[in-house]
């Protein structure tokens, strides 16, 4: 990109028409820092620009350095001068090395994912977001500190793996019911991340999976209920935002959706009442003071019948900014989903999703293009430059508000302490015993016998071979046969059938039944052995609703190792499972409601949870429901199981 005189004024000693000296600290200083890993000093930074400086800066940007601040995307390659994944840098951007990517560009932010080489492990990636803010700081750079930022909402979409702390995801908090978890969860997300040099994290996701079948959001979702999703929310950004800034996501709601944005453009038809239920979160992160809302790639026809909400005025200006006051960053979910690219081109997107009220354009796949549209729009004056400067205001401000400007920079040796720390993976623990909840327990199957021989089966996609060893340590003879697949095939179902028979327990993985006939026929068979079966209900909380002949189900609402440590632990009676449904569930043909919010079993006996004693349930006064079980069917007389027969 060619540059302007504004360049040096933002890393160097400048004066403005007042007199004032604007962020001379942005200037390469003598460092101050522990050298990285590479043996690269890092720049001291230490300035925070006034109100006054930042109008300056913005006044004296060209229209390409407005689009650049902007424009937050991906970079290729796991260092700044990484030239490994030249070819894709090149294939998208026209050059070698992310630091190149930021140049060309004046990017005002990046975005980390697994497979652009960003996150192989906790320092290489800090290594790698101090070099990206030294290109943004450096010569050839935009003069201003990058956002960097990440999907790390914890469970099913997580960007950085091990070492760093794995959660159980957002539903299985939601069934603790636990505003403190909840904030806790918040607060490990942000001080990792911030670790990292990470400074905002694309979380939580505040959509309320009120429809069963809805393909892209469910367990990411704490909830269907508005205000248990609005306290639990709420609770988690302000403990994220003690480190970095949170994102509510996806405006105005993505959870009622049967199709994923991903590889579609979803409608949802509700009328404003219900679309209300869908914002009371939003509005609950707004006066709660969230950094920044996503907006979701959804036609709401409620409020814009006809274009999809990130490229609607009605919904990013008329609804968000005007009748719920939200004042501060509007970003796009990613342009490349096929709900807008499919549909639009980039330069159209980039083009209407400004005009509709959003200050980020994300990880556009043809930056070019999106840039190139945004210079007609100017050209043609359909968009001002003053509409363009009032997006990099809010964005700038938000960097001095965040002190971005003040110390980008994240503390690489400092980086193994907290990531992954001990008080972070306890916590992460605490909410798979606390998340557990138990839907079933015919004839008080559960807990199960440490003696007894255990038959560890399941669908492939609900990872049963990482069950099987976790029920071996504790202590049960597990015969195990596995076989990848969602859908088990007649061969392995035979095979189970036959195993069943050395058994006193069959143990299923399922993983959203709801839509396999193949899961619900090789559940169905093994109950038809008269050995009792116990499911794991590993993804989505509905399985229940079409296995009918399981004995036991419970719900893990996830496939990690984590999600399981809990379930494992409560079917061997090591702690009484005190989950509740954050959704209701229907029936399997959808005419009425099998099992309410709020329903969970327990055995009659105090939990032994690895939390706190006061984090045994939903504390008093939270507004979560109370278990919609029978005490009939609560279990065994203790946490572990009766020596007599089932009838006792």
């Amino acid at each position: 990109m060619t540059l302007t005189g504004s360049r040096t004024a933002r890393v160097g000693f400048t004066a403005l028409a007042t007199g004032a000296l604007v962020l001379s600290a942005l200037a390469p200083a003598a460092a101050t820092r522990a050298p990285d890993p590479g043996g690269v000093a890092l720049m001291d930074v230490g300035g925070t620009p006034t109100t006054a400086e930042i109008e300056a800066i913005v006044a004296d940007m060209s229209l390409d350095e407005l689009i650049g601040q902007m424009t937050w995307t991906h970079v290729y390659g796991s260092s700044a001068d990484d030239t490994s994944m030249a070819a894709s840098n090149q294939a998208r951007y026209g050059v070698d090395t992310p630091a190149e990517v930021v140049a060309k560009y004046d990017l005002g932010g990046v975005l980390y994912f697994a497979w652009s080489g960003n996150t192989g492990s906790p320092v290489q990636t800090a290594t790698l977001s101090n070099g990206l803010q030294e290109a943004a700081l450096g010569e050839d750079g935009p003069g201003i500190p990058l956002a960097i930022t990440i999907d790390q909402e914890g469970g099913l979409v997580a960007r950085i793996g091990p070492p760093a702390t794995v959660l159980p995801g957002n539903m299985a908090l939601g069934a603790t019911f636990d505003p403190d978890l909840a904030r806790r969860q918040g607060e490990l997300l942000g001080a990792e991340m911030d670790a990292l040099g990470v400074n905002v994290d694309f979380a939580p996701v505040l959509d309320l999976n009120s429809n069963p079948d809805n393909p892209v959001i469910g367990i990411r979702s704490m909830g269907e209920d508005p205000e248990v999703v609005s306290e639990l929310g709420v609770a988690q950004i302000q403990g994220m935002q003690e480190h970095v800034a949170a994102t509510a996501k996806h405006f105005p709601g993505h959870g009622d959706t049967a199709e994923d944005s991903h590889y579609g453009l979803p409608v949802v038809t509700y009328d404003r009442a219900t679309l209300d239920e869908h914002l009371a979160p939003f509005q609950a992160a707004i006066d709660g003071g969230v950094d920044m809302i996503m907006s979701a790639h959804i036609i709401v026809e409620a409020i814009d019948p006809t274009m999809p909400g990130t490229l609607s005025p009605a919904v990013l200006t008329g609804l968000l900014r005007e009748e719920m006051g939200f004042q501060g960053i509007i970003t796009t979910d990613a342009l490349d989903m096929d709900a807008l690219a499919s549909n639009w081109s980039q330069q159209d997107i980039a083009r209407l999703t400004i005009l509709a009220g959003s200050d980020i354009l994300l990880n556009s796949p043809d930056v070019d293009a999106s840039f190139e549209g945004v210079r007609q729009a100017v050209a043609d004056g359909e968009i001002t430059m003053e509409r363009l400067r009032e997006s990099v205001r809010r964005i700038l401000t938000w960097k001095a508000e965040r002190e971005v400007f003040a110390d980008p920079f994240a503390d690489v040796a400092a980086v193994d302490d907290v990531v992954g720390s001990p008080e972070n993976l306890a916590t992460a623990a605490t909410i798979s015993d606390r998340a557990a909840t138990l839907l079933r327990n015919e004839a008080r199957l559960l807990p199960l016998d440490v003696d007894d021989t255990v038959l560890m089966v399941g669908a492939g996609s609900g990872w049963p071979e990482r069950v099987g060893p976790m029920l071996a340590a504790r202590g049960f003879e597990v015969i195990e046969d596995y076989e990848n697949g969602s859908s088990p095939s007649a061969a392995y179902r035979a095979r189970a059938v036959a195993a069943a028979a050395g058994a006193d327990a069959v143990v299923f993985t399922s993983y959203n039944a709801t839509g396999n006939a193949a899961q619900q026929q090789m559940v169905a068979e093994l109950a038809e052995t008269g050995v009792p079966v116990v499911v794991i209900a590993t993804r989505n909380p509905y399985d229940i609703s079409v296995l009918p002949g399981a004995d036991a189900v419970i719900n893990s609402y996830g496939t990690g190792v984590v999600n399981f440590q809990g379930v494992v632990r409560a079917l061997a009676g090591d702690i009484n499972p005190a989950g509740r449904l954050p959704v209701d569930i229907p029936e399997a043909d959808g005419d009425g409601i099998l099992l309410p919010l709020g329903f969970g079993l327990s055995y009659p006996c105090p939990p032994q949870h690895a939390g706190p004693p006061d984090h045994a349930g939903p504390p008093e006064g939270s507004g979560a429901p109370g278990h919609a079980g029978p005490p009939a069917n609560a279990g065994p007389g203790g946490c572990h199981p009766h020596p007599s027969g089932p009838n006792d």
